[in-house]
């Protein structure tokens, strides 16, 4: 039987992804991807490429720092693209890259049960409030 060192085991920690654990880039995924303004962009792609001002129309409670920085970090995952087109004034469009669209089914069950559930957390959330007395 091997036995391994420490730091092989770290070594090999690196290699095996748990997404319970900080520093794992998997953790770091999850926090990205269930960002309230990440769902909502990415849902906003899904029907296809939408400039600058179309995302911030729809997604109409973000603000133009938000957006940006999301997007940002979204081109960064390799979740969305930015194309310019020469024009005049310059075209900027966003879209879902193959790999942000697999993230669509997910984020529309999302979506779903929480329009389906809405009146249950409000019905809790107000049993809640009266049992704490406020």
């Amino acid at each position: 039987m091997t036995t391994t060192t420490a730091a092989q085991r770290r070594e090999q920690a690196k290699h095996e992804y748990n997404a319970f654990l900080a520093a794992c880039p998997t953790h770091q995924m999850l926090d990205t991807i269930s960002d309230k303004w990440v769902c909502l962009i990415l849902a906003a792609l899904g029907p296809g490429p939408l400039r600058y001002g179309e995302i911030r129309t729809i997604v109409a409670a973000v603000s133009n720092k938000m957006l940006t920085q999301t997007l940002r970090i979204l081109e960064r995952d390799g979740l969305v693209t930015r194309a310019m087109t020469a024009q005049v004034p310059v075209r900027v469009d966003y879209s879902l890259t193959p790999l942000g669209q697999t993230l669509l089914p997910v984020l529309s069950q999302l979506q779903q049960w929480a329009e389906g559930h809405m009146d249950d957390v409000l019905a809790a959330r107000a049993e809640f409030d009266t049992a704490a007395g406020e």
